[in-house]
């Protein structure tokens, strides 16, 4: 189907409605933050439903649901974080580890935000080639690979406690990845993690709370983008449905997140993002899928 866009921006979420926009937000809230690729299944999703492709401006403002459910689900690191941080500045404690914890989760979004800005004429562009199927398929498999290596070599010994700048500035710079449809923030922060030696329920609380300030970015400047290009009020309140339903299905994501990876390990989630590249793949090769 055509892509609908607005001044440039793929908004085709809009003549998708209300209940197809909800029942995306579900499918967008659990897969933006487990590490499988939300994009992937934003663009298999409603092409199998036979729907119109959300757009790429749909899943970059539903980063303002994943922010929420973030938020909500940690809130006590958030908020120890955030007041320990300004209790030390008051202190003069520079040392304080709420402090250094909040300066290296700057330090470490500066990557992504200059490489977000410097992709974003091509990320959210109409047609954009960054999200044809095929780019989406590779970057599946190879995510999976990683993934597996990083669950074969880690040792899962280290906790956030032991965390250092070098440990953040690592997974800050693996998280430019997600800018690539079908990497998923989630699955390139948490790899990083794993490889640091990070125990895996401590590497995706430390993923979480690291990528706070680029999710929040992403989704604001996405809102500022719609806002420029004049969406409607029609479309704002099919996207606002969208986003409360996506924050919902977050949540729930990063809770089930957690006990996989307490109780099992990043397997699941590596054989899955492989089989849906192989998937992939074949869709775009027997033409089941526009690529």
């Amino acid at each position: 189907m055509a892509v609908a866009c607005t001044e440039g921006l793929d908004t085709g979420f809009v003549a998708l409605g209300y209940g197809k926009v909800g029942f995306l937000g579900i499918v967008q809230g659990i897969t933006e933050l487990l590490p499988i690729s939300s994009t992937a299944h934003m663009r298999i999703v409603p092409a199998f439903l036979g729907w119109q492709d959300p757009g790429s401006a749909f899943s970059a403002a539903m980063q303002i649901a994943a922010l929420a459910a973030v938020v909500s689900y940690f809130w006590a690191d958030v908020r120890g974080i955030a007041f320990g941080s300004l209790g030390a500045v008051r202190r003069r404690d520079f040392q304080d580890w709420n402090f250094r914890f909040a300066l290296w989760i700057g330090l470490a979004t500066l990557p992504i935000v200059a490489a977000g800005l410097l992709l974003a004429p091509v990320l959210n562009a109409c047609h954009s080639p960054l999200r044809s199927l095929t780019v989406i398929a590779i970057a599946c498999v190879v995510m999976a690979a990683l993934l597996a290596l990083a669950e074969i070599y880690s040792r899962h010994k280290r906790t956030l406690d032991d965390a250092t700048l070098k440990d953040a500035m690592v997974i800050g710079l693996a998280q430019v990845g997600a800018l690539i449809p079908g990497v998923s923030r989630s699955g390139a922060t948490l790899t990083a993690a794993l490889f640091l030696d990070l125990k895996r329920a401590e590497a995706a609380r430390f993923s979480f709370l690291l990528g706070l300030p680029a999710i929040a970015a992403a989704g604001v400047k996405e809102m500022w983008e719609l806002h420029k290009a004049h969406l409607d009020a029609h479309g704002w309140s099919i996207l606002g449905f969208g986003l409360l339903i996506a924050s919902l299905s977050a949540f729930v994501a990063i809770w089930g997140l957690l006990r996989v990876l307490e109780r099992f390990s990043a397997w699941p989630f590596a054989a899955y993002r492989a089989l849906m590249g192989i998937f992939l793949f074949v869709c775009v090769y027997f033409g089941w899928l526009p690529n």
